[in-house]
C-alpha cells in the first residue's frame, strides 16, 4: 500500500532544484556537477518573455505616443542599451549565482530588517514572474480567440483557455528543465524569423509608397511643432513603454543554467559570467532593432482606429500586418507562432521563481526543506498561478499594472544596488553614471505607480502573502536542528577527551562579568540544585548570539582556561538552544556516550520567552534545547540529558 506513494514521494523530491545545488546541505557542490547549457540556448528561455513583447508592445507604443510612436520606442531603446543593459551586466559580476540585485541589497542590511527587505523584494520579484505567467498565457488565449477563423467557436472560452496554457507550461517544467529550453529555442528561433520576414515586407511598403512617411511626417511636425517638444512628450511617455524593459531580471536570474569554462569555480565563475554579458546584450541588441522598425512600420502603415479597443490591430499589431500583406496563410502560422511564445513566455518566469525562492526561504528557515526541489515548487506555482488567473478573470489589461510594477521595482533595485558597489569599488564616474541610470528608473517607478496603482496593491499581496506564509514556516520549524555543521578547534577538543573518561557533565552559562566569583558562584548553585558530588568535573559552555534572523549556520567551537582553573567552551549562533543541542549530539557522537548539560530556570512568563527566542534566539533556553534534541534524537535511550534546577 505504501510503496505508491513513495515512488511519488520520490519522483516529486528527484534532485533538488538545479539553482540551488550549490548550496545542498550548506555544502559546496563541484562545478562539474552542472554544466550548463550554452548562453543562446538559456538566451532563448529568457528571449520567450522579452521578444514575445513584440505581441504587444508596438500596439502598446502606438496608443500610447500616436504619430510619435518611432521617437518613444527610440527613448526606450536608450534607456535599454545606456541604462538596463549595463545595470544587468554589472550584477552578473557581482552575483554570479543567479541570485541577483537581491543578493546584492541583501549585505547591506542584517538581523530581521534585512529578511523583511530580502522577502518585499521576493514579494515583488514574485509579482513580476507570476504576473508574466498568468499575462502571457492570457494574451495568447487572446491572439487564439480573436484569430477569424477561432472566433465564433472559443469566444467566451478564454479563462478555460488561459488555465490550460498554465497547467501546460507546469507540466513541461514537471517533465525536466532540458525539455523547457529545446522549446524555447524552437519557439524563439521560429518566431523571430516570421517577425523579420514581417518587417522587411513592411519596410518594402512603405519604402515603395512614398508618400506614407510624407504624410507622417507631416502630421507628425503639425502636431508636435519641432523636434524639443517630440523629444519631450516622449519622455512623458516613456514610462507607459516600460513593458519593453521586461527580460533583464530573468536574464540573471537563469544565470547558473549559462555554460562556463573548464576552470570556472563556485567562487570565480568566468566563464558563466561572459556568457550571460553575451546574452543579456545579445537580447537586448536583437530586441531594440526590432522594436524599432516594428514601431516604424506598424505606425506608418495602420490606421490609428485600428489599435483602439475594438480595433483590428489592437493588441496584435504585427499580425494584423502579417495578414494585411503577406495572405490569411502566413498571417495563421504568425498567429500561431505568436501564441506560442506568449504562452511559453512563462518558462523565463518560471525558472526565475524556481531560482530565487529556493535560494532564500529554506535558508531563512521560511519554506520547508522541499522547497529546495523543483518539481513542487512547480506545483506550487502553477496552483498560485490558477488563482491570480481566477482572480482576474484572465483580464489581461487588468495585470498590466502588476506587470509594469513588479518590473519597474526590480530594475529599480538593480540600479540602486550596482550604484552601491560602483561607489564600494570607489569607481567614480560608474557610480555617477549608475546613480543617473537609478534616478530615470525611479522616476518610471513613480509615475507607473500614480497612473496604475492598481500595479503596488496587487504587489503588496504578493508582499503580505509571502510575508505571512515564511513566518508561519519559520514558526513551524522553531524547533529544528539548523546547525549545518560543529567544528571544534585543538583546545575544546582536548576539554572532550578529557571529559570523555568521566560523565561528561557541561554548565550552560550566560556569560556577564567572566570573572572568578560568576564562575566559582555557579558550580556551587549548580552542585547544591542537583546534588551532584564535589569530585564530579564541568566545563562551562557559553553562547553569544550573533544574528538570530539567521536560520542555519555552522557551529565553530573554541576552548578556553579563565582564571586558570575554568575549562570554557565559547560559541557564536543565531540561537542558544540551537547551538546547545548541537553540541551535545557531536560529543556524544565523537565520544560514544550521553552527555548531561545542566541550566537555570529562566524568569519570565513562557509566551514571552518564546517570542524572545522566536525573534532574538534567547529565552527560555533548557525546554527548548531538550526540544530540539527531542525532535533531532527520537531514541529517548541516546539523547543527551537535560537538566534544570
Amino acid at each position: 500500500m505504501s510503496a505508491h506513494p513513495s515512488r511519488l514521494r520520490a519522483w516529486l523530491l528527484e534532485g533538488l532544484s538545479d539553482m540551488a545545488r550549490h548550496q545542498q546541505g550548506g555544502q559546496p557542490v563541484p562545478e562539474s556537477a552542472h554544466r550548463g547549457q550554452r548562453w543562446w540556448r538559456v538566451m532563448c528561455l529568457t528571449g520567450v518573455d522579452y521578444f514575445s513583447t513584440l505581441g504587444y508592445q508596438p500596439g502598446i507604443a502606438a496608443l500610447a505616443a500616436g504619430l510619435l510612436s518611432p521617437v518613444a520606442t527610440i527613448v526606450l531603446v536608450i534607456v535599454t542599451l545606456a541604462g538596463a543593459l549595463p545595470v544587468y551586466r554589472r550584477v552578473a559580476e557581482e552575483s554570479p549565482h543567479g541570485e541577483g540585485s537581491i543578493a546584492m541589497l541583501e549585505r547591506l542590511l542584517s538581523f530581521w530588517q534585512g529578511k523583511l527587505f530580502v522577502l518585499t523584494l521576493l514579494g515583488f520579484a514574485a509579482t513580476d514572474f507570476l504576473i508574466t505567467i498568468t499575462l502571457s498565457a492570457a494574451d495568447a488565449s487572446t491572439h487564439l480567440v480573436e484569430n477569424p477563423h477561432l472566433t465564433s467557436v472559443l469566444h467566451g472560452h478564454e479563462m478555460i483557455i488561459t488555465l490550460f496554457l498554465v497547467a501546460l507550461l507546469g507540466a513541461v517544467f514537471l517533465k525536466g528543465f532540458l525539455e523547457a529550453i529545446g522549446v524555447a529555442v524552437a519557439l524563439v528561433g521560429l518566431y523571430l524569423a516570421l517577425n523579420v520576414v514581417v518587417v522587411i515586407v513592411g519596410l518594402w511598403h512603405v519604402a515603395t509608397a512614398s508618400h506614407v512617411v510624407t504624410d507622417w511626417s507631416s502630421a507628425l511636425t503639425a502636431e508636435h511643432g519641432n523636434v524639443l517638444a517630440m523629444v519631450g512628450v516622449a519622455l512623458l511617455v516613456f514610462p507607459k513603454l516600460a513593458l519593453g524593459l521586461s527580460g533583464f531580471e530573468t536574464g540573471v536570474a537563469v544565470m547558473p543554467h549559462v555554460q562556463g569554462d573548464p576552470s570556472d569555480t563556485e567562487e570565480k565563475p568566468t566563464g558563466r559570467i561572459r556568457g550571460t554579458k553575451k546574452l543579456l546584450t545579445t537580447a537586448a541588441v536583437i530586441m531594440s532593432c526590432f522594436l524599432i522598425t516594428t514601431s516604424f512600420i506598424t505606425t506608418l502603415l495602420i490606421p490609428a482606429k485600428e489599435f483602439e479597443s475594438g480595433g483590428q490591430a489592437n493588441g496584435r499589431a504585427l499580425a494584423f500586418l502579417a495578414h494585411e500583406y503577406l495572405g490569411n496563410v502566413f498571417g495563421t502560422v504568425y498567429d500561431v507562432s505568436t501564441i506560442c511564445i506568449l504562452w511559453f513566455a512563462g518558462a523565463s518566469a518560471m525558472a526565475g521563481l524556481l531560482n530565487l525562492m529556493p535560494r532564500y526561504l529554506p535558508r531563512y528557515g521560511m519554506a520547508p526543506h522541499w522547497a529546495r526541489a523543483v518539481r513542487p515548487m512547480v506545483l506550487v506555482f502553477t496552483l498560485v498561478a490558477f488563482l491570480v488567473t481566477w482572480i482576474f478573470d484572465a483580464d489581461v489589461d487588468a495585470q498590466g499594472g502588476a506587470y509594469a510594477t513588479g518590473v519597474l521595482v526590480l530594475i529599480s533595485s538593480a540600479a540602486i544596488a550596482v550604484t552601491i558597489a560602483a561607489r564600494k569599488a570607489r569607481q567614480r564616474g560608474w557610480t555617477i553614471a549608475f546613480a543617473v541610470i537609478s534616478a530615470v528608473f525611479l522616476y518610471t517607478t513613480v509615475v507607473n505607480v500614480i497612473e496604475r496603482p492598481d500595479g503596488v496593491k496587487i504587489g503588496a499581496c504578493f508582499i503580505a502573502g509571502i510575508i505571512l506564509i515564511s513566518l508561519l514556516s519559520r514558526l513551524a520549524r522553531a524547533f529544528e536542528l539548523r546547525v549545518t555543521s560543529v567544528t571544534l578547534d585543538d583546545m575544546a577538543q582536548r576539554f572532550v577527551r578529557d571529559i570523555a573518561h568521566r560523565r561528561i557533565r557541561f554548565i550552560a552559562n550566560e556569560p556577564d562579568r567572566r570573572d572568578l566569583a560568576e564562575y566559582r558562584d555557579k558550580i556551587q548553585q549548580i552542585r547544591t540544585d542537583n546534588d551532584i558530588p564535589a569530585e564530579d568535573d564541568f566545563v562551562f559552555v557559553e553562547v553569544t548570539v550573533s544574528d538570530p534572523s539567521e536560520f542555519e549556520s555552522g557551529l565553530t567551537v573554541r576552548g578556553e582556561v579563565l582564571h586558570g582553573r575554568y575549562r570554557v567552551l565559547t560559541l557564536e549562533s543565531s540561537s542558544i538552544p540551537n547551538a546547545l543541542a548541537a553540541l551535545l549530539l557531536h560529543v556524544r557522537d565523537a565520544c560514544g556516550q550521553r552527555p548531561h548539560i545542566y541550566f537555570e530556570w529562566t524568569e519570565g512568563t513562557p509566551f514571552a520567552n518564546f517570542l524572545r527566542f522566536f525573534l532574538f534566539g534567547q529565552g527560555e533556553v533548557a525546554p527548548v534545547t531538550r526540544e530540539v534534541l527531542r525532535e533531532a534524537e527520537p531514541d529517548r535511550t541516546r539523547r543527551p540529558r537535560v537538566h534544570v534546577g
